[in-house]
């Protein structure tokens, strides 16, 4: 009797392991798109991942490397990507057909929910004698991937002070390049629009301290008057262990999907998210910035399987 019991036991183990293997293989596998890898997006899009494949029943998820916030509208747009992370500002413009999106025509993208902030890193060594915007005239500025979303915020900015991206030297480069290229002294500032704390800048600052290149008070205003998308975000000094804190601008992100994307679907990705954030948070310091309510203040209209999640 206790030598059947032992079989029977090993070939319950045995079904479960085949069942489980044949639950994961149906499980509908779906693409994240993130960004280069240095920034904040793409370890965000690892830690949601996580979060679908450990707790939406019957689907998988993987992150995707990708140029950043500017193409991954496009992304889902094709369906090269069936989610991705983007910020306030592209989305309006993607779905408006605007600017950088003139070519692609309008959008039909929704939320799923709101993010953490990416704020406008503009760093350069703490020894340099660059301090302000005026200062990078004729500099070498690396400048973040050609698809990401650094270089249409960097045009805003250098626009505030009367300047264009010809009066400086620009080397479109992964964040994590760009800031090693300043650590090595091959340019002379570094930019990336990402959360805090960027894993890119915390590399560059383990070779050489850095500091912020600072918006004047003035500026600043001027700034939030006129791109109202934007947020006004103090970065503490203890993150990169600058001497000042960093008072620089940000912008809300969120995760987007298109419209006519399965309502269901949507449900659980968004309830795989935002019902466990002890979990994201735990695995992504990032997270920690993420506030679910301001899901209902994006300036995109929620899909309607998210808006069942955030209004039930």
């Amino acid at each position: 009797m206790a030598k059947f019991q032992k079989h029977a036991a090993a070939l319950g183990l045995t079904l479960g392991l085949a069942i489980g293997s044949a639950g994961l293989a149906d499980a509908e596998e779906l693409r994240i798109g993130t960004a280069s890898q240095g920034g904040a997006f793409y370890p965000v899009g690892q830690a949601i991942s996580t979060l679908v494949n450990d707790h939406a029943e019957g689907l998988t998820m993987v992150p995707i490397v990708t140029e950043g916030s500017v193409q991954n509208p496009r992304l889902v747009h094709s369906g090269e990507v069936d989610i991705a992370i983007t910020n306030n500002n592209l989305a309006v413009l993607a779905n408006k057909g605007a600017a950088m999106y003139k070519k692609s025509g309008k959008m039909n993208l929704t939320a799923i929910g709101s993010l953490h902030f990416s704020v406008l890193h503009m760093m350069t060594l703490e020894d340099s004698d660059i301090n302000t915007i005026e200062d990078l005239k004729g500099k070498r500025i690396a400048v973040g991937p050609a698809g990401g979303g650094t270089i249409p915020f960097l045009k805003q900015v250098l626009d505030l002070h009367g300047m264009t991206i010809d009066d400086i030297t620009p080397s479109f480069l992964s964040y994590g390049d760009g800031f090693s290229q300043l650590a090595d002294g091959n340019v002379d500032a570094a930019f990336a629009l990402s959360g805090y704390p960027a894993g890119a800048v915390m590399q560059a600052r383990a070779n050489k301290p850095l500091k912020f290149i600072s918006l004047s008070d003035e500026t600043m205003e001027k700034a939030l008057e006129k791109y109202q998308n934007y947020n006004r975000v103090v970065v503490p000094k203890d993150v990169y262990d600058t001497a000042d804190d960093g008072v620089i601008l940000g912008v809300n992100n969120m995760l987007i999907v298109n419209a006519d994307a399965d309502a269901d679907k949507v449900y659980k990705i968004t309830a795989a998210i935002y019902d466990h954030m002890d979990e994201f948070r735990a695995s992504n310091a990032i997270a920690n910035q993420i506030d679910p309510g301001r899901s209902l203040s994006l300036r995109i209209p929620l899909h309607p399987g998210a808006a069942r999640y955030f209004n039930k």
